[in-house]
């Protein structure tokens, strides 16, 4: 499997891993159990830090500096803050005051945001081809969530729901800004702050802990749902650039509706076919894709996961096994060349008009 296919399956799996923690999360909350949905909020994003941290002390043996480079900071606060802070707070003043059907339909405003603005204000390519495949899978993840015309009245709630949207799509932005860094150590960062505040919400809003085998699934579900996903998500923006990760894992919402109808055996009817069928042309563009022309890349030093391939052509200062890919500190000379490549951490050069 190359480098695009690698990363194109990290961010399809990282859809079904968040796709399929929906209707196992909705079973939790209609068990009979008196599960605040905030606080189950709360416990899905902490079961993803509190996962993803200790999974990190045990992959490097204790605790270890993050090796974030200094002029990456501001991008993952930021990240953190947009993501992890504003936008469960915004998601819950919108469900506070918007019907479920209305906030699922406007929930597929985050990956549109997040592609206009990795289009618009990140420069980060794109073609025609790409757009209309986005625009399909939006569009079915949206037919899968029409609400039947039952919209909400209450403008401050959808508003709400749509300025979540835009914070988790700045969020996104921001995390490909890093995302050549220590993937679990982003995608845990943002789980405890997301985890606190909700669970905190939950608490203020007279929410009572569960008892401890609800704790335990739900944060397992967290973390495989919230945090192993956003780990190939992260990895997925690596490889594939921002428009088109938030593409692929606009995916979700089918995801779970497939497995509530296979597992759990909520009916199927014509809109869910009508919406697989235009996810999977939307899909198919990207994976078909080919995108390749002469460019340049500018001198880079960073620090990521890598093989010695075209790109990787270094010696090393230290005693090397030869296994790969491996990660250290590297640098990049000025190279031009053509092939084929995706606007990952290597190319993200401008294009003609």
């Amino acid at each position: 499997m190359n480098q695009l296919h690698s990363a194109t399956a990290c961010a399809l799996g990282a859809a079904i891993l968040f796709g399929a923690s929906t209707p196992f999360a909705k079973q939790l909350l209609g068990d009979g159990s008196n599960v605040s949905p905030f606080m189950l909020a709360g416990l899905l994003y902490l079961g993803s830090g509190l996962g993803l941290t200790l999974t990190r002390l045990l992959r490097d043996r204790g605790w270890t500096s993050p090796a974030l480079p200094r002029h990456e900071w501001p991008w993952l606060l930021g990240a953190v803050a947009s993501g992890g802070v504003l936008g469960p707070l915004l998601l819950m003043v919108g469900l506070a005051r918007t019907s479920a059907a209305t906030a699922s339909l406007l929930l597929n405003l985050e990956a549109v945001f997040t592609a206009l603005l990795a289009w618009l204000l990140f420069k980060e390519g794109t073609d025609k081809r790409i757009v209309l495949g986005m625009t399909l899978i939006v569009a079915g993840s949206v037919v899968l969530a029409w609400p039947g015309g039952h919209m909400s009245v209450d403008l401050i709630g959808p508003l709400a729901l749509a300025g979540a949207c835009l914070a988790w799509a700045i969020d996104n932005n921001l995390t490909r800004k890093v995302s050549a860094s220590d993937a679990v150590f982003i995608a845990g960062s943002k789980g405890l702050v997301a985890g606190g505040i909700n669970t905190s919400l939950g608490l203020a809003l007279g929410a009572s802990w569960p008892g401890a085998s609800q704790l335990s699934v739900a944060m397992l579900i967290g973390f495989l749902g919230y945090g192993l996903s956003l780990v190939l998500f992260v990895i997925a923006l690596r490889g594939l650039g921002t428009a088109r990760t938030a593409a692929y894992f606009s995916t979700a919402p089918f995801v779970g509706a497939a497995l509530s109808t296979t597992l759990f055996g909520d009916p199927v009817n014509a809109i869910f076919w009508l919406a697989m069928a235009l996810m999977a042309v939307g899909v198919w563009l990207h994976l078909s894709e080919h995108h390749a022309h002469r460019h340049t890349h500018t001198a880079l030093t960073h620090e990521h996961p890598h093989r010695h391939d075209a790109h990787h052509q270094h010696v090393h200062d230290f005693a090397w096994d030869g296994r790969e890919p491996h990660r250290h500190r590297h640098q990049h000379e000025v190279q031009t060349h053509s092939h084929p490549h995706y606007p990952d951490i290597h190319h993200r050069h401008p294009h003609d008009p």
